[in-house]
This record gives C-alpha cells, structure tokens and sequence, in this order.
C-alpha cells in the first residue's frame, strides 16, 4: 500500500507533464518523423514500463541520441530526394506513412532484441559501456543533433544524409544555401534560445528557493503557438510549423520484415544504447534513494514498451538524466508520476492537439539545442581525462571522433573497439613494482613512492597488480627479470659452463682442491673455454657431483671463471591482485620459478587466492622443486620467515621485532590499528 505522502507528491506538480509533450514533439524532428508521432511515444511505453519497470524515477520516452539514430536509417530507407528502398510494404504509402513504417518496425525489432536479452540474463553486456565511452559517443551525438536543427534554425530545406561523413555532408549543404535563410525563423530561434537558457540558469541557481523549476520551455511554446497563429506566420513569412495533428489512436499495426532485414545491423547497437542509458540513469536514482534495480528486468520492461509502442506507431523509448531529474525535482517519487504524464498526453492527443499545429518547427529545433548543453559540456572532460587516466581520455576522444565523422553506429563500434584493446593493454602491460617495508609497520608499499622505507638486504617483494594469463606471462617475466637485477637462465648456463670446466680441470690435473680452496696446478695460465655440447643440460640445476666441494658463487672462482654475482637469497611474488591464471601463465611461471630456484633463490609466493591454489593442485603444477612450502597467507608473514631463516639480511632487526611485539587496538569507530604505527613520508 504506498503512503499518502507519495501520492501527493506524484499528483502534484505537473509541470513536468507539459515538459515531456514539448520535447516529444521535438525529438520527432531528429528522427525525421511528423512531430505528432512524439505524442504516441509518450504514451504507449509509459504503459508498460509502468507494470515492468524497476525504477521509481526515470522517464521512459524517446531519448535524442536514439531519435537520431533512428532518423540516420529512417533518410537511408526513405531519402528526402530519390526513390524509397525496394521494400513491398511501401506500396501505396505517402512518404511520411513510409517513415512511420520504417521508425516502428525498427523500434519492433529494438525490442525483441532488449527483451531476448533480458529473457537470456545478459544485462551485463551494458558494463563494457564505459561512463568514458557513453561521454564521447554523447558529446558526438550532441553535435549530431546541433547540425540536424540547423535547417529549422535557419528555415532551410537540407535533405537527410546518413552514413560515413554524413555531418560535414550536411554542413556543405547548409553553407550553399545560407543566402536562403529564412529570416523570421532566425529571429524566432534567437529569441526563444536566449529566453530559454537565461530562465534555465535562473532555475539552477534558485532551485533550493523555487518549489519546482520555471517550465519556461512551455511558455515559450505556448507564445509562439499564439503568435504565430495571430500573425499567420505561416502564410506571411514561409515559415514551417507543426502542421495537422490528428485526434484519436490508430489501430496496431504489425512491423514489415522486410525492414527488419533492412535494419538488423543498426538495430542491435540501438537496443544496447537506449538500456546502456536507461539502466546508466535508473543506477544514479537508485543509490541515491536507496533502492535496487535490476538489470535483466529492465531490459525486459524497455523490450516490452518498445514492442507495444511499435504496434501504435511509437519509436524507441528510453530515458535521459536531464527528463528524470525534472521528474523528481517536482515530487516524483514512482512511477506514478509517469503514468500522470502519460494520461495529460492522452488528453492532448484525444482532445487539443489542434491547438499546437501552427508551432514553428524553429521553436522546437531551438528548444532541442539548449537542452543540449549538458552533453556539449562534456567536452570539459577531456582535459581531466588526460591528466588523470590517459588511456580513458585516448577512448573518449577515439568515441567521439568516430562518431562524429563515421556515424553513431560505427562510432559506438569504434568506441567499442579502442575500449576493449586499452582493457587489453592494461592487463597485458600491468604497473609491476618492487615493494618495500614501511618501517615499525607491517605495511608494504612501492618503493619509489616512499622517501623512508626499508628493504632488507638480500629480499626483494615482487607485485603484479593484474591476472597472469598467456598475453603478459612474457611482460611478468621480463618485469621481474628487471627487479631482480639479473637473468636467472644466464646465471644458470654461467654456472654450469663453470662447473663442466671446473671438473674438466680437476680431470686434467690443472686444478687442485686443497685445504685453502681450488688451486692452480699448471704452470701455464688457465683460461676459461666455451663448451656448447649438451646445451640443454645447462637450464637444469647445477651438478656438483664428482667434485670435491660445493662452489660458493659469491666467492672469486678459479681459472680465470666468471660467473654473475647473485645478492638476492629471497624473492617474495605479492599475488594478491593475481585473480586468475591460465594454463600458458601457470607453464610459464613454474619455468621462471624454477630458473630462480636452481640458481639458489627462495621463491615465496603471498597472498593468493584460494582459487588459484586448487588450480595450482589440479595442474599438477608442484614438484621436488616447486613446493606448496613456498605459500604463505600474508606478505609479513613470509617477511619474517625470511629474517628468522636469514638474520644476517637485516642490521636493523629492530623494526621487526617492533611489529611482532605491536598489539592490535580495535577501536569502536571499527578502525584496525597498531601500536607504534607511524605515518610514514611519501614524495607526494
């Protein structure tokens, strides 16, 4: 049962009922449609979404960016100069009845799609639309629709271009025929613009004062109705208006499949951007009123809307922030208040539609553009972007862009596509870093962003803040071949080269172990020789059979040897970000552990998940080499396992013994904190 407060709130304040019916009719002119059709799509999906929907704050109607869209193939199918598309439902149609076909049908099939999908569970493909990229493919979209209402601006007649270049077409087109221009109609737009934006940036800073915003789009509508109507300003001065609205619903009409075959293409990426923008809206309402949404059940409501509104001649349906936030700054608090806007729509459409046909289409082209500052603004992201994410700021431009000079549906691929590669190159490059002790802590953190920060001598932590899958086994390797400070494999060939020559010596009688170590025992001076047989015998671990001792590497070597020096005793792989890894990562990993293994460094691994340890078993990736040993819950504790195990690797011991010695404090705000915990200097 819902509380009397709400259904006060949603009866009152209707403002927003006169609202929609103005950008309905106005929306209709980016999908090349009579403006009268706008009114169908107020009603029809309002209906459904009313029974279906999630969301308690969203308006369902026609969304600008899918309008023009659906004018880009509705000009295609039925240009403004040319023959119509070779399809049999055309015969016998005006061109504005061939448009309404083509619009429906499209919106038919925009909502099987949406409502398949929602049946299949995928609402999730909507998170690979990026906020970055919905803000370039708007911003693009914007500029689509500046460009489109140029020609009611202006009072031109510009036929309908769509595809690849489409704008600067358009534009071309425009600048030909400026001496054409209609001056009445620039006069009327310069008017109600100027008007329009003023009252809307008085609206914004006195909203906390004002119970509802000025609907000063409606007054302006209604005057120029009234003026132009007194004045004939049809007659007088040539200019274009709304025309003949007819009273009543026509009867459901079924889609054309001819068209459907026509618009498969461009259909799919429709159905995705108007639940993309839809769910991207109801998402913002339902945080901040404190409510769940579903994402499945969404698509299935827009799916429903569409197919029901297509077979009453309606067009795609779906939501914009700038209408569901008039919506709930005048009360709206379900979808009650839809349902209100809906039925004032209806009576319009039954009774005094009439009253709007001498409305020049300058007004509403005029209208159209000052709504579109919020998504022209956004331009003002891109210098933010780029200092702060650079590969998002690379998609927002490439989106944006695309979609400029190839079109919305290509531009959204294109965005698509830049998207998903930087997603690819992120996981593939991953930020590797060498952590290190914060001291009197048991933190860790990167040691370049740390001034007073402690390593042990002899360790090294190595972090990989990414999955480990067959595109960036390679990168980790050669990313921890640099933090180590040495090639594992090298020093391993180096090492067993030095021992076949050691041995090859002591056979030969040049060399003699003696209680001081290797001597030389030729006169002659030694020197070191380079055998390549058995060369695959070099990368397995060192033999010291058959010599009298264990060679210390770190010592000088006899018969003029050299082999790489290794410092490191301890190497500790943080996993902690490692949510996953692939049979390639796991082939390549236990390579590159045991390298590190057979040249005498002790392998730790921290941190890693649950998941990926059943998946180490199941691989049999464990061996005499690689052991389930080497795992440890948390960094610190492999860190002091080191330091028991290799006390000589620290001089100032002290700090760990301040963090065994640390008690844990809960405090009741919740916090963990540590005794003795200091806050330590970075560079920042």
């Amino acid at each position: 049962m819902c509380r009397t407060g709400t259904h006060r709130k949603d009866f009152s304040r209707r403002p927003r009922s006169t609202y929609e019916l103005r950008m309905r009719l106005a929306y209709c002119l980016l999908a090349s449609l009579p403006p009268w059709y706008g009114l169908f799509s107020a009603f029809f999906p309002v209906i459904i979404y009313f029974f279906l929907g999630t969301s308690r704050h969203i308006s369902v109607g026609p969304f600008p960016v899918l309008c023009l869209m659906i004018g880009s193939v509705v000009t295609r199918l039925v240009p403004d100069v040319g023959p119509p598309a070779n399809i049999t439902g055309f015969e016998g149609l005006s061109m504005d009845d061939q448009r309404v076909l083509v619009a429906s049908s499209l919106t038919f099939l925009v909502g099987i799609m949406q409502l398949a999908m929602g049946v299949m569970q995928v609402g999730f493909v909507v998170m690979y639309l990026s906020d970055t990229l919905v803000s370039g493919f708007t911003t693009a979209a914007a500029v689509h629709i500046l460009v489109s209402q140029l020609k009611f601006i202006l009072g031109l007649t510009v036929p309908g271009i769509s595809g690849p270049l489409s704008l600067i077409y358009t534009l071309e087109i425009i600048f030909n025929k400026i001496t054409s221009t209609n001056v009445c109609d620039v006069v009327i737009s310069l008017v109600i613009m100027v008007v329009v934006f003023i009252v809307k940036e008085l609206n914004d800073r006195l909203k906390s004062k004002l119970p509802f915003p000025i609907p000063i789009e409606v007054i302006m509508t209604v005057i120029a109705c009234g003026v132009s109507y007194a004045f004939d300003f049809k007659t007088r001065f040539g200019i274009e208006v709304v025309g003949f609205i007819p009273q009543g619903y026509e009867p459901p009409m079924a889609p054309d499949l001819d068209i459907f075959q026509e618009t498969a293409v461009e259909a799919f990426p429709m159905a995705i951007v108007g639940f993309a923008v839809a769910f991207s809206v109801a998402k913002v309402y339902s945080v901040k009123h404190d409510y769940t949404i579903d994402g499945n059940q969404e698509l299935i409501a827009f799916g429903a809307s569409n197919i029901f509104g297509a077979s009453f001649k309606s067009f795609a349906a779906s939501t914009a922030l700038s209408r569901s936030a008039v919506q709930e700054s005048t009360g709206g608090k379900t979808q009650i208040a839809g349902l209100l806007s809906a039925i004032i729509v209806m009576i319009v459409t039954l009774a005094v539609g009439f009253l709007l046909e001498p409305l020049p289409k300058s007004v509403l082209g005029a209208v159209v553009i000052v709504n579109l500052k919020g998504m022209l603004m956004q331009v003002r992201d891109v210098p933010y972007l780029w200092r702060r994410d650079k590969p998002d700021c690379v998609v927002w431009l490439a989106t944006c862009i695309a979609s400029i000079f190839l079109g919305l549906d290509l531009g959204l691929a294109v965005g698509l596509g830049v998207e998903l590669i930087s997603v690819v190159l992120r996981a593939q490059f991953p930020r590797c870093s060498v952590l290190a002790n914060i001291k009197g802590t048991d933190i860790y953190r990167d040691r370049k962003d740390y001034i007073d920060i402690y390593e042990p001598e002899g360790v090294k932590i190595f972090r990989i803040p990414s999955p480990i899958f067959f595109a960036n086994i390679d990168f980790f390797r050669t990313k921890l071949v640099e933090a180590v400070g040495f090639n594992p494999l090298r020093v391993l060939r180096k090492r067993n080269k030095a021992v076949r020559m050691i041995r090859k010596l002591l056979k030969k009688g040049d060399l003699q172990w003696t209680s001081k170590g290797f001597t030389n025992a030729s006169c002659r001076p030694l020197k070191e020789s380079e055998d390549e047989s058995n060369i695959e015998e070099l990368d397995l671990p060192t033999d010291f059979k058959d010599l009298p001792t264990r060679i210390d590497w770190n010592a000088d070597l006899p018969a003029n040897i050299s082999v790489p020096r290794v410092d490191l005793h301890s190497l500790i792989l943080d996993f902690a970000a490692v949510s996953f890894l692939d049979i390639s990562a796991l082939k390549g990993l236990k390579t590159t552990l045991k390298e590190l293994i057979r040249v005498e460094v002790e392998i730790y691994i921290v941190a890693c998940d649950t998941y990926i340890l059943q998946k180490l078993h199941d691989c049999s990736f464990f061996d005499d080499e690689v052991l389930p040993s080497m795992f440890f819950l948390t960094l610190h504790d492999a860190m002091l396992h080191i330091l028991q195990k290799h006390p000589e690797s620290t001089e100032e011991k002290s700090h760990y013994d301040k963090i065994i010695t640390s008690v844990t404090i809960h405090h009741p705000g919740g916090s963990l904190r540590s005794r003795d915990r200091h806050a330590p200097e970075t560079k920042f």
